[in-house]
Order: C-alpha cells, then sequence, then structure tokens
C-alpha cells in the first residue's frame, strides 16, 4: 500500500474541511472523527485536516505560525489548464489566498494558494508532450 497522509494543523474544522470541499477534496468518513477530518484528494493522497490541539498532542516541537512562516508546501498536479484555473477560483471563493502569481514555463503552468489557515499548494498543469519537445530542443 503506497499512500501518503499529510497531517495539517487547523484552527477551524469545520471551515478548513469547506474550504477543501470547494477546492475538489472529498471528506473521507473512515478516519474523520471529532478531533480531525479525512479530506480525500485520490486514492492515494489524504489530507488530515487537525484541530491546533490534537495535533501538538502528538508532537514535542513548537507548532509555527503558518499564515506567517513557511515550513513546507504541498504540489497538486491536474489534468487540464481549466482544471487548475477552477481549482484556484473556488479556493479563492472559499477563503484562500493567492500568494504569488502564475508560473508559466510554456509546458508547465503552476497557480499557488494558501488555505485558511495558511498552509501552501501548489496546483500544477504539466503538459508532457511539450514538456519533451522542450526538453529535446536543449
Amino acid at each position: 500500500m503506497k499512500k501518503i497522509f499529510i497531517n495539517l494543523p487547523v484552527e477551524d474544522l469545520d471551515k478548513s474541511m469547506r474550504f477543501y470541499a470547494q477546492m475538489g477534496f472529498n471528506n473521507y468518513a473512515l478516519f474523520t472523527g471529532e478531533n480531525q477530518k479525512c479530506m480525500l484528494w485520490s486514492e492515494h493522497i489524504y489530507v488530515m485536516l487537525q484541530s491546533k490541539e490534537f495535533f501538538s498532542a502528538h508532537n514535542k516541537k513548537q507548532l509555527v505560525d503558518s499564515k506567517n512562516n513557511i515550513a513546507s508546501s504541498f504540489t497538486l498536479p491536474v489534468e487540464s489548464l481549466d482544471m487548475l484555473h477552477e481549482i484556484i477560483k473556488n479556493g479563492i471563493e472559499a477563503g484562500g489566498t493567492e500568494s504569488t502569481p502564475m508560473i508559466d514555463e510554456v509546458f508547465m503552468q503552476v497557480r499557488t494558494i494558501e488555505d485558511l489557515d495558511g498552509h501552501t499548494w501548489g496546483i500544477i498543469y504539466l503538459d508532457e508532450n511539450k514538456f519533451m519537445e522542450f526538453k529535446a530542443s536543449r
């Protein structure tokens, strides 16, 4: 079994759950409880939204202020440029912020959004045919 569980400390579980649902994640009830909500991106990618208290109970390190500091970022590939724009639009409408302008490398486009707690997500569309052409031309 190869899966990834990304644990994110959040201020408000219900608001964060709605944000991620609007971005295209689905709630996965099996791993959802009082102190955490599991949001499924794909059959292999699980985002565990955890109350800050619950998250901290299992860690010895001090939590960083993710609205003003970055410790990590996550990248989600999508199938089309339209899907990339739709996810970002929905995320902004749900209260997220687009933290940097879109990167356009001709073969790849990336837009970056921060969730309600400042966790950073890059949404990426990579046209593999254009990438192969680009790579062959070098």
